[in-house]
């Protein structure tokens, strides 16, 4: 069965999609070893750029004639591709679109990554509840969907728990120095600093804040999850709080399983994007098998009907609106690795 996958592999969200590739080509491999199903997986690079995406989506729509696409990487390119298979009626599950908005824009377009707002406000509350916020200073790209979406959903979350926002402070997901931006959110002497930012962002603004010497907590959304935090802010990174749907240290034996044969085939850990890659090949063959067909319409009706299927997320089932529904932990860093925030 022909599978497109559409990551960014180059850009600056290559640090996502290259997990992802590799996670979803040691799932075909493995279910192609099971048999009964053969998948042809096929991973083009959007160059994160919505625009190479869109001329992705359109070959794998209509002239490869795939069964379902996988992706894109990011949510600002959802939003632009995803219309396009819509259109040509094939299925599309999402593995890392969190932002809010994607399966509105129709009934083919599914996601197994939890969106921020299923998240984040159980950072929050579980921040507030161990760090004792009160007063937090928010920085965030305002040029991307997923960093807004991300935003939108933290100020929401520190509204509901009557934590007081200082200052809002926005950036471009592009810059690289945030020494300025830092020293203005120091003046307000806040308990944390609440980020939503990629992880090419994360990395400087993390290191730097360490560096002009602001110690309370860093509390940041998704595109912090990632072992590249840690690999590029170093000591820094220590005690950043990371709201996630996947736990690295769960005794899910189908998780155990999936990061030692992940460590195994590429010498490194995976981090989320690979689990939510990983699981989301094997949700497609949950689907195919339930419908003994790979035909488009086939898989978008088993899609719409998991529930309670054993991943390496936990338990997983697709809501009424094609949204993923499991169980989410929140995280802080510890001794250069991510652990359970209690």
């Amino acid at each position: 069965m022909p599978v497109g996958a559409v990551l960014s592999l180059t850009g600056a969200a290559a640090h996502y999609g290259e997990s992802q590739r590799n996670a979803l080509e040691l799932a075909a491999q493995q279910l192609n070893e099971r048999g009964g199903v053969t998948y042809d997986l096929t991973v083009e690079d959007d160059q994160t750029d919505p625009r190479q995406g869109i001329t992705v989506f359109e070959q794998f729509a209509s002239q490869d004639d795939v069964s379902v696409i996988i992706g894109p990487t990011l949510s600002n390119a959802a939003m632009q591709t995803n219309p396009v298979a819509q259109e040509e009626g094939v299925p599309v599950l999402g593995i890392s679109n969190t932002a809010a908005g994607i399966t509105d824009i129709g009934d083919y377009i599914f996601r197994d990554s939890l969106t921020e707002d299923a998240v984040i406000p159980q950072t929050v509350a579980q921040a507030k509840e161990t760090l004792g916020l009160e007063q937090v200073v928010v920085m965030y790209s305002n040029d991307d969907a997923f960093t807004e979406s991300g935003y939108d959903a933290f100020a929401a979350a520190l509204e509901d728990n009557g934590i007081e926002i200082a200052e809002t402070i926005t950036f471009s997901k592009s810059d690289t120095d945030f020494r300025a931006l830092l020293t203005q959110a120091r003046e307000h002497d806040p308990d944390a600093i609440v980020v939503s930012a990629l992880i090419e962002a994360a990395i400087p603004l993390v290191t730097q804040a360490r560096e002009i010497g602001i110690d309370v907590p860093i509390i940041g959304g998704n595109g912090f999850n990632s072992p590249a935090l840690m690999e590029g802010a170093g000591e820094a990174a220590e005690g950043v709080v990371v709201g996630a749907a996947w736990n690295s240290a769960s005794a899910n034996p189908l998780n155990q399983e999936f990061i030692e044969a992940y460590s195994e085939e590429y010498g490194t850990p995976p981090d989320q994007f690979a689990a939510q890659a990983y699981a989301g090949l094997n949700l497609i063959d949950t689907a195919v098998r339930a419908g003994c067909s790979g035909e488009r319409d086939d898989i978008k009706e088993q899609l719409g009907q998991l529930k309670d299927v054993p991943t390496v997320l936990g338990d997983f089932s697709i809501t009424e609106t094609r949204d993923a529904e499991h169980p989410a932990v929140v995280q802080i860093v510890e001794n250069g690795e991510f652990a359970v925030l209690e």
